[in-house]
């Protein structure tokens, strides 16, 4: 009898240790969890476009681009032009930026920068009386064309948009930041709508480019001889 104990004792004191080793004992408290936290997340605003100059290699379909960082892309133009996203044209020397394919061989938007500086003027739209607009400068400088409430600061190209950053009068100089989307660009036309807002709040604004206006005297005067200065 003394021996049956024993060895029901000793295949007790196996069971508890085969439990403990398979994690059949008390498991390790866990912390609460705040149901509020929020995963971390990292925003990133990337911007994919590739900058550069149009090389001598492009041709009518397609886009030989020099990029800033040394690179020379030989890009087929032909998926853009079906799309009329080749905006402002391109001429050897022009300063581009573009969109392509995850394989850098097509490009899939072309913005002409060079076509793209200048003023842009439209008829003011409260009594178009006056010409009204934006002047795009190089090195991302923008300003106003007499307008005295929305004031331009900076522009660039952002992912295939025009980012335009501006301050109201009056609003202590807290910056606005708003992206349009070129929708054609000429040597004298420029459409570009507003794009991140309600339907309702879209916008559409169409420039032309000033016309620098030169003012020719036409007043004549006749050649002085020797009988004028005769006394």
């Amino acid at each position: 009898m003394k021996n049956v104990k024993s060895l029901s004792l000793l295949l007790t004191t196996f069971a508890m240790l085969a439990l403990a080793g398979c994690g059949g004992g008390k498991k390790a408290p866990q912390e609460a969890v705040d149901e509020d936290a929020q995963p971390a997340r990292v925003f990133l605003n990337e911007d994919s476009t590739l900058y550069g100059l149009c090389g001598e290699g492009s041709a009518m379909n397609t886009l030989q681009l020099i990029t800033d960082t040394g690179d020379t892309l030989n890009l087929s133009l032909i998926d853009a032009q079906e799309q009329n996203h080749v905006l402002g044209g391109y001429n050897v020397g022009d300063r581009m930026a573009v969109l392509t394919d995850k394989e850098r061989t097509k490009a899939t938007l072309v913005i002409n920068e060079s076509t793209l500086l200048g003023n842009w003027v439209m008829p003011n739209p409260l009594d178009g009386s006056d010409e009204t607009g934006i002047s795009i400068r190089e090195g991302g400088v923008a300003e106003s064309i007499e307008q005295s409430v929305i004031i331009y600061r900076t522009w660039r190209i952002n992912n295939g948009l025009l980012e335009i950053v501006s301050t109201r009068e009056g609003g202590v100089d807290e910056e606005e930041v708003n992206l349009y989307e070129i929708l054609s660009l000429g040597n004298d036309s420029l459409v570009y709508k507003t794009v991140g807002k309600p339907r309702e709040d879209e916008e559409t604004f169409e420039y032309s480019r000033q016309q620098i206006h030169e003012h020719v005297d036409k007043v004549k005067f006749e050649e002085s001889s020797f009988n004028d200065f005769k006394m």
